[in-house]
């Protein structure tokens, strides 16, 4: 029973994916501000969280400008962890493989809008994607990217890699640590029983980048970033 009800709020989010998915491809040409395009995407994954009946609970917003130049960087766990995200912070960028783009409406949604495309086989190509993401969130945007670049198969933090704090760096804007706790038991990486649950999502003090000028000044910050995420997070094991 508890299998039928996952594919039915399977189906529910695919159906509505499309009419979002429409009008955010529709919007690129018409507003520039990206104000519908990110509207569809938000109200798109509140659905999503809703039909999975899944609560949201956000702690230390009022640490951050909801619409500010960010580098958001948080652990990954769960495919819930971008709707999650994408309702916390009303106009996120996420940086996506770009085989995501091959997805019938929805690919070309994130392909054509806001969002920044990351071609993971070719190195120079990958280089080109954070230079983007870097005079993205410098003109007013915000970047979101998984610190440990891929979800946990068994609910502990991994670890992390340097191009979110290359980012970071290369932009100058604040970095913002994220640990999102909770949505490793509603959907784990391989798992497509949806447990209906709460997500916690805990937003530590901006950080400075702007005098980050070397390597081993990034791989400082990652590892105090680390040392952050991995205090707030509650292991799911």
């Amino acid at each position: 029973m508890r299998w039928a009800i996952t594919v039915i709020r399977l189906l529910l989010i695919a159906v509505t994916c499309v009419p979002f998915s429409l009008v955010a491809l529709a919007s690129v040409a018409v507003d520039r501000s990206g104000r519908t395009y990110f509207w569809c995407g938000r109200n798109w994954t509140k659905f999503s969280l809703w039909v999975c009946r899944i609560r949201l609970k956000i702690t230390g917003l009022e640490k951050v400008d909801p619409y500010g130049n960010y580098i958001l960087v948080s652990n990954h766990a769960s495919g819930f962890d971008i709707p999650v995200m994408m309702n916390t912070f009303p106009h996120i960028r996420i940086m996506f493989k770009k085989e995501l783009s091959y997805i019938p409406i929805w690919g070309q949604a994130l392909r054509w809008g806001f969002h920044i495309m990351v071609d993971r086989g070719k190195g120079t190509e990958a280089m080109k994607s954070l230079d983007r993401a870097a005079s993205d969130v410098r003109s007013g945007g915000q970047v979101l990217l998984f610190a440990e670049g891929t979800r946990t198969r068994d609910g502990k933090l991994l670890p992390f890699k340097r191009g979110a704090f290359s980012l970071a760096a290369k932009s100058g804007v604040p970095l913002v640590p994220v640990t999102i706790n909770g949505s490793f038991r509603i959907l784990p990486k391989g798992s497509f029983d949806i447990r209906p649950s709460q997500i916690e999502v805990v937003i530590s003090d901006p950080i400075p980048t702007k005098e980050i000028t070397t390597r081993e000044q990034e791989v400082k910050l990652m590892n105090d970033v680390r040392e952050i995420i991995a205090a707030n997070y509650r292991e799911e094991v």
